[in-house]
Formats: C-alpha cells, sequence, structure tokens
C-alpha cells in the first residue's frame, strides 16, 4: 500500500498518542521506586546523573584511545563514554570502506613493511597536534608497536591521510608524541635490533644491535609526515620506552625512558635465565635526554650517516656535538611526563614505589657546567640523580603513568600493582588522595593532560583487567575504562565502561568545541587524497568505458538508485567502478557491495571511491546500497552481468511486471500534486524565517533544491510519455518523480522541525 500525505500524518498522531501515554505511565513511577526496583543507592543515581548527557545533548570532551591489536581509534564521549567511531588505521575496516576501496588500500599500501602487506597494527599511543602546547584539533597521529609505523588522522574528517615506515626499527613503543606547534612527531624503538636488514647473531648485540629516536618531520600545510626532512638519533642498545617533548623552558628538548639497561639477551631454550629475570637486576634504568632543535641542525649541516636512505645522527656525532646525555630513572618505567610549565619531569618506576621529579633547571645546569657523574659503555655523558631531582613521592606499587591536573602542581598517577590511582602534589612532595579501581590500570587520562593548559575535571583510567565487572562474554573479556570525577578535593568513581576492541593502552582527550569536523565533502572528493577525483562523476553524466579488457564504470549514487543499475562486463575483464555520492544532506551516506567479489565502499556525502577487480567468472552479481538511507532503500540495487568469453546476446523484450494504464497514471499524478502542495507549504515556512543564520538548515535547503531538480526532470519525462499515450513509462516516471519529491519532503520537514527547535525568527 502506497503512503500518502494523509496516512503520513495521521501515523505521526497515532505515534504521539502513543507517547504520551508512555511519558504519563513513565511520570508515575517516582525516583525512588526506581531506585528501590534496581537496588540503587542515592550514590549509584548521583554518579549517573554526572555521567547522564540527554538525548540531543552532547558530550563535554573527545576522547582518542588506541585500539590495541585491532590496529584502531577508539572515539569516545566524556562525560558519557559513549563510543562514537572506531577509526581505522591500520586494519581493513568494513563499514568506513577501509582496505576495500581503492583509495584506502593506497594508504594501506604505504605501510607495506620489506614489500608485504601489513594488515594488523598494535596501536598504543595516540598524540593530538598543538599550536603552542595547546590541543588545536587538527590531526591525530598513532603508532604501531609491531611494525614501527606512524598514521597520520585528519580530525576534518577523522579518516588516516598517510601511515609512514620507520626506515631503521624493528620495534617501538615510544611514539607517538609531539612538539609544541607539531613540527615533529617523535618515534622512539622498543627491543633493540640491527639498523641493518641483514642478519646479525646475538653475541654481537652490544656491537651491532641499536636503539633509536625519530623525528618525523609534520608538514601541516600538507597534513603529511615529509620523510625525507625527518632524521633519527641512535641510541644504545637498550630498551627504549615512552617519550615526551619539552614546553616552555624545556622546549627544544625531549626526553625517553628507557628499560633493560642491562643489555640482558635472555634464552630459556639455551639453559639461560629469561628475559624477566635479567632485565631487571640494576635499581635504576637511563633516561635519555637530547636536544632535538640541535639535532635538526647537525643534519642540516650534513653531518648526519645515511643508512637504509635516512639521515641518522650516530651515537659518537651526538657526543661530540653534545646533543646526548643520560640521567638515572626509577627502574623499569613507562612514562616521561613534562610538566605544564616545562619546568618539571616526572617518571615513574614500575618495579619502585616512588614518583621522581626532575627538575629542568637543574638538569640543564649539570649539562653546561659539564657536571657529569659518568659515561656509559658507548661514551654517553651520565648525570647525577639526586643532583637532578627536586623531589621523589611514595606513591605506591607499581607506579606508571603520570596525567596533569588543572591545578598547579597537582598529578595523577596509575599504581598497577595496588590497582590505585594516587592524586599527589609534585611542587611539595606529597600525597593528596588515593582511590582503588577494577584492576591493574595501566595509563591514564585527564581532560588534555599533556597540553599546556589541563583542563581537569575528569580522569579516565585505562585498566588491563576486567574480571567481574560485566556481563561474562567468554574467556576474552572487554577492557574496562572508568571515568573519575576529579573536579573535588576528592576522587569519586563514577562509571565503568567496557570496550570490546583490542586493548586500549593510552588515550588522549580535548574539548569538544576544538573539534570543527566536516559534514560532507565537496562533490567528487577523494577523501583519502584530500583532492578532486579523477573519477568523480555529475549527475547525467554517468558512463561504461572499454580500454582493452579494462572496463571503467563511471556511477553516482542518490536516494535511492544507483546509476548504472546494469553493468555488464566479459569474463577476463578488470573492473574499476568508480562511484560519487550525490546526497547533500548531512548523514546520507551510501554503501556499494557486489556479490562474491569482496568489493564494499563507504560513499559519504560528496565522495568519490573506486573498486578494482577481476571478474574472473561469468555469471550474475547483484550489487546493493549496504546503508540503509531511505524509505526505498532495498529497492537501491543493480546487477553486474559478467559474460562468458565469445558470449553472443539473443535479441528479447525486456522484461516487465505490473502492467500500468490511464487509470494508474491518473492516479499517481494526483497524488504528486497533493505532495508538491505539502512541500510548497514547507518552504513557504522556510523562506519566511532567518534560515540562512542556521548553516544545517541551509545544508538541508540545498539538498531539498537538488531532490526537486531531480523530480522536475522525472516530471517532464513522466508527461511526455502520457502525452504519446505510453502508460506503462508515464506511470514508473511519474512514481520516480513522487519519489524525489518524498525526499524533498523528508528533507524539508527536517529542516522545519530544526529551525523550531533552534528558535528561528520569522522575518518580514
Amino acid at each position: 500500500m502506497k503512503v500518502t500525505t494523509k496516512s503520513f500524518v495521521s501515523l505521526c498522531t497515532a505515534v504521539g498518542i502513543g507517547m504520551s501515554a508512555a511519558g504519563a505511565a513513565w511520570a508515575a513511577e517516582s525516583l525512588d521506586d526506581v531506585m528501590k526496583r534496581r537496588g540503587l543507592t542515592q550514590k549509584d543515581v548521583l554518579s549517573a546523573a554526572k555521567t547522564y548527557v540527554p538525548t540531543g545533548k552532547r558530550d563535554e570532551f573527545i576522547a582518542f584511545s588506541s585500539g590495541g591489536q585491532s590496529g584502531q581509534i577508539i572515539v569516545y564521549g566524556v562525560p558519557s563514554m559513549r563510543i562514537l567511531k572506531y577509526v581505522a588505521v591500520f586494519t581493513p575496516e568494513p563499514w568506513q570502506g577501509y582496505g576495500f576501496d581503492d583509495e584506502s588500500k593506497a594508504v594501506l599500501a604505504q605501510g607495506r613493511v620489506n614489500g608485504k602487506d601489513i594488515l594488523f597494527g598494535d596501536t598504543h599511543h595516540p598524540a593530538i597536534s598543538e599550536t603552542n602546547g595547546e590541543y588545536d584539533g587538527q590531526f591525530l597521529f598513532i603508532n604501531d608497536k609491531n611494525n614501527p609505523r606512524i598514521a597520520v588522522i585528519d580530525l576534518h574528517d577523522f579518516e588516516t591521510k598517510q601511515i609512514v615506515v620507520n626506515p631503521i626499527m624493528k620495534s617501538e613503543h615510544g611514539g607517538a608524541f609531539v612538539t609544541p606547534n607539531t613540527d615533529y612527531v617523535i618515534e622512539a624503538t622498543q627491543y633493540a635490533a640491527p639498523f641493518s636488514k641483514d642478519f646479525v647473531p646475538l653475541e654481537e648485540f652490544n656491537d651491532k644491535y641499536r636503539g633509536a629516536v625519530t623525528y618525523w618531520k609534520f608538514d601541516r600545510a600538507k597534513g603529511r609526515i615529509v620523510p625525507e626532512q625527518s632524521f633519527s638519533v641512535e641510541l644504545p642498545p637498550y630498551s627504549q620506552d615512552l617519550s615526551d617533548f619539552g614546553k616552555g623552558p624545556s622546549d627544544g628538548w625531549s626526553f625517553t625512558n628507557s628499560f633493560c639497561s642491562e643489555r640482558y639477551v635472555g634464552g630459556i631454550e639455551r639453559g639461560r635465565p629469561p628475559f624477566e629475570a635479567g632485565c631487571s637486576q640494576k635499581d635504576t634504568d637511563f633516561l635519555h635526554i637530547i636536544n632535538w632543535k640541535k639535532a635538526a641542525e647537525v643534519v642540516a649541516a650534513g653531518k648526519a650517516t645515511k643508512i637504509n636512505g635516512h639521515d641518522v645522527i650516530t651515537i659518537d656525532t651526538a657526543v661530540a656535538e653534545g646533543l646526548l646525555f643520560l640521567v638515572p630513572e626509577p627502574k623499569s618505567p613507562h612514562g616521561i611526563d613534562v610538566s605544564p610549565d616545562g619546568k618539571f619531569l616526572i617518571v615513574s618506576g614500575k618495579l619502585d614505589s616512588h614518583a621522581s621529579v626532575y627538575s629542568f633547571d637543574k638538569l640543564m645546569g649539570l649539562i653546561n657546567a659539564k657536571d657529569f657523574a659518568d659515561k656509559d659503555a658507548y661514551g654517553i655523558p651520565i648525570l647525577d640523580l639526586k643532583k637532578s631531582l627536586h623531589t621523589q613521592v611514595q606513591v605506591g606499587l607499581g607506579p606508571l603513568h603520570t596525567q596533569y591536573d588543572s591545578t598547579p602542581c597537582v598529578v595523577y598517577t596509575s599504581i598497577y600493582v595496588d590497582s590505585q590511582v594516587t592524586k599527589w602534589d609534585y611542587c611539595e612532595g606529597k600525597v593528596l588522595d588515593k582511590i582503588s579501581i577494577h584492576y591493574n590500570i595501566g595509563h591514564l587520562m585527564t581532560m588534555e593532560g599533556d597540553s599546556t593548559k589541563p583542563a581537569g575535571k575528569y580522569l579516565v583510567s585505562l585498566n588491563k583487567l576486567a574480571i567481574d565487572r560485566f556481563n561474562p562474554v567468554g574467556p576474552l573479556h572487554p577492557q574496562n575504562h572508568q571515568l573519575i570525577d576529579i573536579s573535588g578535593d576528592k576522587m569519586e568513581l563514577l562509571y565503568d565502561m567496557p570496550l570490546p576492541l583490542g586493548e586500549p593502552h593510552y588515550a588522549v582527550a580535548i574539548s569538544a568545541d576544538k573539534l570543527k569536523p566536516g559534514i560532507r565533502y565537496k562533490s567528487g572528493w577523494n577523501s583519502r587524497e584530500d583532492k578532486r577525483s579523477d573519477y568523480r562523476t555529475r549527475p547525467g553524466r554517468e558512463k561504461v568505458e572499454r580500454e582493452g579488457n579494462v572496463v571503467h564504470v563511471y556511477g553516482t549514487t542518490i536516494r535511492s538508485h544507483i546509476t548504472p543499475e546494469i553493468i555488464e562486463v566479459e569474463e577476463g575483464d578488470t573492473v574499476s567502478i568508480h562511484l560519487t555520492n550525490l546526497e547533500r544532506a548531512e548523514d546520507e551516506t551510501h554503501g556499494f557491495a557486489i556479490y562474491g567479489t569482496n568489493v564494499n565502499l563507504s560513499l559519504e556525502p560528496g565522495k568519490t571511491a573506486s573498486a578494482t577487480f577481476t571478474a574472473d567468472k561469468a555469471g550474475v552479481f547483484p550489487y546493493y546500497c549496504t546503508e540503509f538511507c531511505s524509505a526505498l532503500h532495498l529497492e537501491m540495487q543493480g546487477y553486474l552481468l559478467v559474460k562468458p568469453k565469445g558470449y553472443k546476446a539473443v535479441a528479447a523484450k525486456g522484461a516487465e511486471g505490473t502492467v500500468y494504464g490511464k487509470a494508474d497514471y491518473d492516479k499517481q499524478h494526483k497524488t504528486n500534486l497533493e505532495t508538491q502542495a505539502v512541500i510548497d507549504s514547507v518552504v513557504a515556512y522556510i523562506t519566511s524565517t532567518n534560515y540562512q543564520d542556521f548553516a544545517p538548515v541551509v545544508a538541508l535547503v540545498e539538498d531539498a533544491t537538488d531532490q526537486l531538480n531531480f523530480a522536475a526532470d522525472a516530471k517532464k519525462k513522466a508527461e511526455d510519455f502520457a502525452a504519446s499515450q505510453d502508460w506503462q513509462n508515464a506511470t514508473l516516471w511519474a512514481g520516480q518523480w513522487w519519489q524525489y519529491q518524498v525526499k524533498a519532503a523528508d528533507i524539508g520537514l527536517r529542516a522545519k522541525t530544526y529551525l523550531e527547535q533552534h528558535g528561528a525568527k520569522k522575518v518580514k
């Protein structure tokens, strides 16, 4: 049965009555009733109220969490802890078409290692781009520990634009962290290995295995890392860990942890004690202190060595140029965190109960005076630990990572063994508060806690174990991110959030109002290269071109059809399908998938995406839109016909289903005129307001106008066929005319509702 305007209005009225009745029933149950029925305490309800974001409202902060073994980024809101999106980075992701369309395959191909496609990543440490030390919300960087790579994500559309492979590392952990103006992105090794790609026996570990820190040059205007302007500093075969850049007075310096500075090589199968035994014997490891600005000058002066085509400052050169130093740090540390004012550095060691606060002024005083306690086996000057410290504070068993509060001198440190968060004052050196979490916290995150202006308010504990916190789902448990209120003197646990995608390691959070993502692309846009696609197609210019055995299909998608609807090729052809989404309205995404081909595209408004495959088997292959986009979504379909080689078509009349006559056309035509009257009334309302002041409505009006233009074309075809008494085509084209009208009406009503809800004013 066709839904008319009157029946649609009746349906809406009925739904409204039903909702009113439901609302009355809901109101009859008091808050006390709900608390009693669900066994909730007042504290439970208060915690829920602090995290609840009502329908239509938005979160104050947006968090970007690493996705661990998923190779992705997880995006969620704070304080609601609602997951908003997974950003595909190192691993194919079907919903976004990532790793399925030609454009994103090209991005993944940038991450090949030794010529092999690597479709897995172990993401650890995201970093938001900064301007003058403050998060600016333009770019996000993320590392891959397993295959030393850094990816660039553009926060204009939350898409991965670039992957760079480290030319000398074979493992890394100390990335990604950015300079205060995002000039460079740092990446540090984890497990030492030869820089060359040759085999080197472990017996030569001390002499030929090395660590390094890479400084990737970032071109903000292009939004890309520039490998040819990047460089590395060679480091001893200590297992380097996390890094951070200086700020303010310490700008120009970077700091990188290490563990296993014993340089122990295990080998259980050889009868030797394991790595963990030999890598934890010393009381301290080494914090690497590097003058990266001076290092960049050394490279510019031609004093670097080319290794695998990449500029590397050797240890000897770094020492001779006075840009590399060491200072002891608590053993097995996991984090070096520079204070917002750049005057202090905090390091904790997992095998020490203390957090150590270093004074940057003291470090520089020792370096400038050449007051060194010793040199390591590679000739690197070592500073005296006691002379470098501001204070040490006993914070708990297994301290890991520290984040800064908006209150000066106040920080929070994750305590792995005790399963706690410790709040303490690093200026006065005293503990202020502790709170238990569940269980075994790794990193923790405060709002904008890595920047020069931390926002405070909330802390998220990234816990390694969930155990009994959620409904059981088998041996593999979700991770648990716990939201903690830090707005008062005492910390308060508010919310448990299961994360079922890999093992998140670290996260960063930014004020939501600093993010300015787009809602649609310029028409025909290649989103991965940020330019107009060479394959963009305008409505009415769809075509199929053959070049030998290569067939290019230039098509479009719009509610509710794919053009072309029938694609014919021959067995053995290479087929490249290029589709442009013609939609202008926000959130009107289309998908495209073909049976048996692994073709799967996501087409956001304005986007052009391509899929290339070999039609290696003759047959019939239906295709359709995978994203539910309209009332006639299921009718958004087509056929790929792969003809056998040498196939000769037999002339035949096209198949028809229902046969239509003049009465059918007249009925449809009458419905269309009535629908147009409704559209005209909505248009009259919109144009009587100051709708130009509302950007979302302007976009909706543009989209509705496009739909009405399509409707006008279908109307002409319907009336032309009616004039020639071809009632079959006249009725069908009248039906298509009505479909465009319905889409325009739907858009118009969305615009009208938006204006009513956002206080639009009548204009004269």
